[in-house]
This record gives structure tokens, sequence and C-alpha cells, in this order.
């Protein structure tokens, strides 16, 4: 009944092919944070709510990083954006972020930008500079970011 040889269902091919190479980047913007707004939309501040993808544990609190696409809700800014759910990536982060050059960069603040469902830039302009993390990934950021890092 049972085979000692090869069984049917090999798991040493991976469906997905060669998957791409993701450095290792510090989640350290938790749920309930409240970070910088990096572009002209009118908002200023911006809670994180939720992360999009996030693999977790029982009881760990989710968070995001540099590149990550998370939902926010405006804190500070005109009455048309407050109170309304959208998506946002992370450009900046304090913590350090490790890169494979052995450099590690710091930002002074915490900061992401608003995107619309489709993936487009709901803003036109991004302050401040932009970690080259978020924009290898997001290329409509690396498009319209001033000065990346």
């Amino acid at each position: 009944m049972y085979s000692v040889g090869m069984s049917t269902k090999s798991r040493a091919v991976s469906a997905k092919g060669v998957e791409e190479f993701k450095p290792y980047i510090t989640r350290a913007i938790p749920i309930n944070a409240v970070i910088n707004c990096a572009d002209n939309t009118g908002a200023k501040t911006l809670r994180v709510v939720q992360v999009a993808g996030f693999k977790g544990r029982l009881s760990r609190t989710p968070a995001a990083g540099v590149g990550d696409l998370i939902t926010v809700v405006a804190k500070k800014g005109p009455p048309e954006l407050k109170k309304q759910i959208m998506q946002a990536v992370i450009v900046r982060q304090k913590y350090p972020i490790n890169r494979l050059s052995g450099v590690r960069i710091t930002f002074e603040d915490n900061a992401a930008v608003i995107m619309t469902p489709e993936g487009e830039l709901k803003g036109t302009d991004i302050r401040g500079p932009v970690a080259s993390e978020a924009a290898e990934r997001w290329a409509r950021i690396a498009n319209v970011a001033p000065m990346i890092v």
C-alpha cells in the first residue's frame, strides 16, 4: 500500500518559480501609529489601521516597514479627507534599515504617501526623501520622488 520511494506529489519544485530577492526590513510602524503624510493631498497626519499581507502570530500587533502597503485614516487635514479609509505606502521610517552594502540608514520621521485603489498616487508631489526600498517596489513613487536615498 505505501511506497518507500518517491511519492507522487513532490514538494521540491515551487509553483512560483524563482522569487525575486526581498531584503529584510524591520517592521517598525505598528497598528494605531500616527505617521506623517508626505504628499500634497492636504492630509497632515495618518493613523495606521491595517497592514496589507501581514502574516503574524497570536496576539502579535501587526506592524509595517518601508515599502509596505497599509490602510490609513487621515487624522489631521481637510474635512473631506478626515475619517476616510485610504491606502498608503510607507516611504520613510525612523528605525534603522540595514542595507546589503553594510550601511544603516535612518530618517527623521515616519511618513507615507496616499494611493488610490488602482495603485496610482493620489497627490502629484512627494515632500522629502524616499527610501530606495519603497521606490524599487513602487514605480509610481519612484517617478514622482524628488530624492531617493
